[in-house]
């Protein structure tokens, strides 16, 4: 599917909490680049900033995540 996408030219953005599918970008460089939001915890809630940056996210919040609703991970 993405790779129809960038073939036809199309502009847009596509979402992943899959890191694999990160590699994805490689294959279509310069017409593709993996980038992220940066997020934070307070308490139990969590906030993000909205800023894109250039790359593949470094930490995940998935754990986090789970730990404020009582998951033991």
């Amino acid at each position: 599917m993405i790779r129809g996408l960038v073939e036809r030219g199309a502009i847009g953005l596509v979402t992943t909490h899959d890191l694999a599918l990160t590699e994805i970008a490689d294959r279509f460089d310069p017409r593709a680049e993996n980038v992220h939001f940066e997020d934070r915890l307070d308490g139990d809630r969590m906030y993000f900033d909205f800023r894109l940056r250039p790359g593949v996210v470094r930490e995940g919040n998935a754990l986090r995540l789970m730990r404020t609703i009582g998951l033991d991970v």
